[in-house]
């Protein structure tokens, strides 16, 4: 979505407030298309002495495997971003405001780059999941396995015979 920001600029104090639904379906994430459900955004823009502070709500479901056991997990999220947007900058390294060229500013890009920055980087079925056995792959949060607890190195094997 173009956000024309413009006249903003323009009227001090002025607002603008919106309400849409993002779609990210397409986007590849750990392997998978894990967003489920469109991105629901409720955003404002408000224009504090020549600056547009915008505040941003999204929120969506989310599923894909766990990392440890490979389950199905699904969650939902919700996350707030805030942003100070300007028409000029006197520093060009200050990463403090957003540089808007053309007063306008793709807001899609820049929640997309957004959620998938706060998205957590290991996702678990749950906090203590036990993962899958590494000998029978069985999934050890269902219950045991049957393998070995036990399974020496056979490099190490030698060193045994020597505490025997």
């Amino acid at each position: 979505m173009l956000l024309e920001l413009k006249n903003l600029f323009l009227e001090d104090g002025g607002k603008k407030d919106l309400h849409y639904e993002m779609d990210l379906s397409q986007i590849v994430f750990s392997g998978v298309r894990p967003f489920i459900t469109p991105v629901s955004v409720t955003a404002q823009a408000e224009n504090r002495a020549g600056a547009i502070h915008l505040k941003a709500d999204v929120a969506f479901d989310f599923r894909c495997p766990c990392d440890r056991c490979a389950a199905e997990t699904q969650r939902a999220y919700r996350f707030s971003f805030q942003h100070v947007l300007v028409n000029a900058l006197n520093d060009e390294e200050n990463d403090t405001f957003l540089l808007v060229e053309n007063e306008s500013i793709e807001l899609d890009d820049l929640l997309r780059e957004d959620i998938l920055l706060e998205l957590p980087t290991k996702f678990l079925c749950k906090p203590d999941c036990k993962g899958l056995c590494p000998q029978c792959g069985k999934n050890l949060n269902e219950g045991k396995c049957g393998c070995s607890a036990r399974q020496m190195d056979p490099r190490l094997e030698i060193l045994k015979k020597l505490i025997d």
